[in-house]
């Protein structure tokens, strides 16, 4: 068995497009969850609206890069509005009810006859990637070392996810330092006593939902870069992924979902690699190459239930945040 591809194969996930989508997502989860108490289990739904109001945009209205990514951001925001105007003021397991229906109904609207010439139905979306290949400034050619060497495009994508990344994290990490901040963690804790301050609990929710939200959005928007926008992947999954990520990094932590994001998929990349060789040389007789595809996930959930048992908190949570995730 090949360990230095398999090592290399796996390396490659740090950055990629996919863990900067994730991370970004698992982000705007912790604004929810984490720093707000608000059960979000529709973030599949926002990711959804970004990546196809960013390609309806560019496909169906010609409109350029900046633009398109404008119209995905406020197709969120108005779906926070939709999500959260009948819920935020009731229990929070009504928002999880709603958020996760609601991003049911969207991925099903997506996928219907009725709009294919808009959204392509089950088979989505591509060729929208032309406005923002021509902003790439990075000449054709090859570069990188070791296992990260791409081309030009692939090198572009990377920048831009990851620099998306990284200023939604200083961004976060400087709401949260503000009494902005201080309001929402309060309501984390005990919003009753927020509301006896005088403080609109609602206004704050509202806020905080609709920030997590556009960070969902932005990071399907990252996510088609180096792929098609397909319904299919934007099911109740890949919430539960981003969850797992983000209690795997730490639930009320800025950097603790970047840091879950890279860790999350280099284990799935490695035991993916790891799986497939070993049936495809004999090592596992008894598995076929489909179920060798579904075992890589049960090797990355012992790994989780590893940590979750020895860092209950996430790798850069603490205590203190425990308490809130129990």
């Amino acid at each position: 068995m090949d360990w230095i591809q398999l090592l290399s194969n796996a390396a490659q996930e740090f950055i990629s497009p996919t863990t900067a989508a994730y991370a970004l997502a698992a982000l705007g989860l912790a604004v929810h969850f984490g720093f707000t108490g608000l059960l979000n289990f529709g973030q599949a739904g926002f990711m959804m609206l970004g990546a196809y109001g960013f390609a309806i945009a560019t496909l169906t209205f010609g409109w350029p890069v900046w633009a398109a990514v404008l119209f995905g951001v406020v197709a969120s925001i108005v779906f926070a509005f939709i999500l959260g105007l009948p819920t935020l003021r009731l229990r929070a397991d009504y928002l999880a009810i709603v958020t996760i229906a609601a991003a049911e109904i969207v991925r099903l609207l997506f996928t219907t006859n009725v709009f294919e010439p808009v959204t392509g139905s089950a088979n989505g979306l591509q060729g929208y990637k032309g406005g923002f290949e021509d902003l790439n400034p990075i000449p054709e050619g090859t570069y990188g070392f070791g296992p990260f060497v791409y081309n030009e495009y692939d090198w572009w994508v990377r920048i831009v996810g990851w620099g998306v990344v990284v200023i939604a994290a200083i961004i976060t990490w400087q709401l949260f330092k503000s009494p902005w901040g201080r309001v929402i963690k309060g309501i984390r804790e005990d919003e009753d006593a927020v509301r006896a301050l005088g403080k609109n609990v609602y206004f704050y929710k509202m806020q905080s939902l609709i920030l997590g939200g556009v960070y969902g959005s932005l990071a399907g928007m990252i996510f088609i870069l180096p792929r098609s926008v397909v319904p299919a992947n934007y099911q109740p999954t890949l919430t539960f992924f981003i969850y797992a990520i983000l209690l795997l990094g730490g639930a009320a932590t800025v950097f603790g979902p970047i840091l879950g994001a890279m860790v999350f998929w280099v284990l799935l990349s490695f035991f993916s690699g790891f799986i497939a060789r070993a049936v495809s040389e004999g090592f596992i007789p008894f598995m076929t190459t489909v179920q060798a595809g579904q075992l890589r996930f049960i090797f990355v959930g012992v790994a989780i239930m590893l940590i979750v048992i020895y860092r209950p908190q996430g790798i850069l949570g603490n205590k203190k945040e425990l308490a809130f995730v129990k």
